[in-house]
């Protein structure tokens, strides 16, 4: 791989996914220790957001989409947490007023809104939060979302890639079009702003149009960085352009590393240095004193499915492994014959880590508690366990930081309380902010009106 994939004199970035306010299990609102209510419970949000900040924590990271949005994409909430939380431009509204320094990105659609109004909002936040917002720029491909804005289908992969490419244009030219020096207030002249300063957009794409001016002068970080999150082509050609953040979904190293790789060289290709773009790698837990008492808050996880719901993860991990597992004891290791049997699907990357437990002698019961059907890595056991298995990823150059998705709220306080120290001690992650600014925290430049293309 090429040297920029080296982390030798680097500090890993964080993201932290607080999910609806719960973490990234739909059933841990149950737990003792979870507020049930937290969906609703703004304050509480918020308090989650100031412990992440005590931590460092580079940014919180809102994933979202216009649409119902329960566990898992779907629409069912009876006895799972949504997978979205409230609307995300009002969360980080409250949030930005009662932290310092974090940064804070939330998903809103290339699709589903309109330039001028998203412009708007966004550099608002921006100016709210004193220049720490990010916007994760993101197509929505699904047509739940589709139906909620009309008849008309949902656009082509295409098509929706053109419209992210011309949305976020013409919302980095309406917020370049107040120049850094046209905002005067000058008591004694009576000078509000530079008029001669202010400039329309004039932005006319195949989709989307915009004459106007918009009247919102520059922030501290000038505006907000790009973030982009899908693995296609199409999704990799728009990162390489615009984002200075990528949330990616790797299972091994290697997946990793080849992903990073082609994300640097997509940056490279439209004139951008490679170490502009930023990969985080989604990243699972759940910390105990001991795996054991780490392991017995997985299980209590899984018992709080219902029986079609924890038979339908034995049927997946049947699939997975190439055991058919209705038949046993779920609760004890598969004999010998079997573990023998077992063979990773050849088109899951999650397989190869399910067949190794399953011949470690877990039982099936013990392998979903460790979370190897879940839709990022997962570390189950120590403050120790969870940061060796960060150290090696970003040693291994597989990634610039990660994304992380702790099991429940109580997952949050334990990472900032017992897993940051353990990195800081190790020097692979900050003990202090770099500056005031999601850029600075980035470590990307300021920027201020479209992106160049060279």
């Amino acid at each position: 791989m090429k040297d920029y994939l080296d982390n030798s004199n680097k500090k890993m970035k964080l993201a932290l996914q607080l999910v609806s306010g719960y973490g990234g299990e739909f059933q841990s609102w149950r737990l003792p220790d979870s507020n049930e209510r937290a969906y609703t419970d703004i304050d509480f949000y918020v308090e989650m957001a100031k412990t992440a900040e005590k931590g460092k924590i580079h940014t919180l990271f809102i994933a979202d989409t216009p649409s119902f949005g329960g566990a898992g994409g779907g629409t069912d909430i009876s006895t799972r947490s949504p997978a979205f939380p409230l609307e995300p431009m009002v969360m980080l509204s409250a949030v930005a007023y009662a932290t310092q320094k974090i940064g804070m990105v939330a998903t809103f659609s290339t699709t589903y809104n309109l330039p001028y109004n998203l412009a708007r909002q966004l550099k608002t936040l921006d100016t709210l939060s004193k220049g720490r917002l990010g916007w994760n720029a993101v197509t929505t491909g699904t047509r739940e979302t589709a139906y909620n804005f009309g008849d008309a289908p949902l656009p082509n992969t295409t098509i929706r890639y053109e419209m992210a490419h011309e949305m976020i244009e013409a919302v980095q030219t309406l917020w370049g079009g107040f120049s850094e020096n046209a905002y005067i207030t000058d008591k004694t002249t009576g000078i509000f702003a530079d008029m001669s300063k202010i400039k329309p957009a004039f932005y006319k794409g195949k989709h989307y149009q915009v004459k106007g001016a918009l009247p919102i002068p520059a922030t501290p970080q000038g505006q907000p960085p790009i973030f982009q999150a899908g693995p296609s082509p199409e999704g990799i050609e728009l990162a390489g352009r615009f984002a200075s953040g990528v949330y990616a979904n790797p299972f091994t190293i290697d997946e990793a590393k080849a992903y990073r790789n082609i994300l640097k060289q997509s940056a490279i290709r439209y004139g951008r240095n490679a170490n502009e773009i930023n990969m985080f790698s989604g990243f699972m837990f759940t910390i105990g004193d001991t795996y054991e008492e780490a392991l017995a808050r997985r299980y209590k996880l899984l018992d709080f499915m219902s029986k079609e719901e924890f038979e339908g993860q034995i049927r997946y991990l049947s699939a997975m492994i190439g055991v058919n597992l209705h038949k046993l004891d779920v609760n004890k290791p598969l004999p010998e014959s079997l573990q023998n049997q077992a063979i990773p699907h050849p088109q899951d990357p999650r397989s190869p880590r399910a067949v190794e437990l399953i011949k470690q002698g877990m039982s099936p019961k013990e392998v979903l508690a460790n979370g190897v059907i879940n839709y990022h890595p997962v570390v189950v056991g120590t403050p120790k366990d969870v940061a060796d298995f960060m150290e090696k990823w970003f040693k291994a150059g597989a990634t610039d930081g990660f994304s992380l998705a702790p099991d429940s709220q109580k997952g949050v306080k334990d990472f900032v309380e017992k897993v940051v120290p353990i990195l800081q001690e190790r020097g692979i992650y900050h003990t202090d902010y770099e500056g005031s600014t999601l850029r600075e925290h980035l470590g990307v430049a300021y920027q201020y009106s479209v992106t160049k293309i060279h």
